[in-house]
């Protein structure tokens, strides 16, 4: 195997750690402060618990954090990266910075697919003596899982992108190889490839977020 194709494995793979574990923790942070800027929503925007003081204050912290670009970020976390893993350059470390900026993304996906669920169902749950708890878990996330899957898929493509973003400031990943060995080094052979199998993820991920999510609409 030439050395351009063990290069561009192990940036893939790097790139595929990042983008797995930061949607991952992404998820962890976004799915409950997307459930909790829902329900805490004004009654007629689908809120079951109301508390506007409260929304809005999350909101704003949501929206500058969204606001901030990812470069700029990555550079802001580098202490915290360090504190967390002792290095704030690496595929590893990159993983911080991402799921922060994910995070903000990924609870407005969740609050906008929750709030499109059909009041009525909400209100069918609640008249058969629903918690709160059982309408967010048992109404509300089943039924719009198929737009949740969605917009998981889109926080995906916009990790890929981020992550090689990453690549300029030593993040690791496909980003890193087109830069360090493509730019840098005058090798346009790296760069090519590198960005082809950018894309090969970016369409393999819409398309098999695609498939789910229709698979899911139809059984509804």
């Amino acid at each position: 195997m030439s050395t351009l194709w063990i290069l561009v494995l192990n940036a893939t793979g790097q790139t595929l750690s990042m983008v797995f574990f930061s949607t991952l923790f992404s998820l962890v942070i976004g799915l409950p402060l997307g459930i909790f800027l829902t329900i805490t929503s004004p009654m007629e925007q689908g809120g079951i618990i109301p508390h506007l003081v409260v929304n809005n204050i999350l909101g704003r912290i949501v929206n500058v954090l969204r606001s901030f670009p990812f470069i700029i970020l990555m550079i802001l976390l580098f202490p915290l990266s360090r504190l967390i893993l002792g290095t704030s350059i690496g595929t590893a470390a990159t993983i911080v910075p991402l799921s922060i900026a994910a995070a903000p993304f990924v609870a407005r996906v969740i609050e906008t697919s929750l709030k499109e669920v059909n009041p009525g169902v909400v209100q069918a749950a609640r008249a058969m003596g629903s918690t709160n708890s059982q309408i967010v878990f048992k109404v509300l996330i089943p039924e719009a899982l198929p737009s949740l899957v969605s917009g998981v898929t889109l926080t995906i493509i916009n990790l890929i992108g981020y992550s090689a973003m990453a690549g300029a400031i030593g993040g690791g990943g496909l980003g890193d190889l087109a830069i360090r060995y493509g730019y840098q080094r005058f090798r346009g052979d790296v760069m090519f490839v590198s960005v082809v199998v950018i894309l090969v993820l970016v369409e393999i991920i819409q398309v098999t977020g695609n498939k789910i999510s229709a698979k899911l609409m139809s059984k509804r």
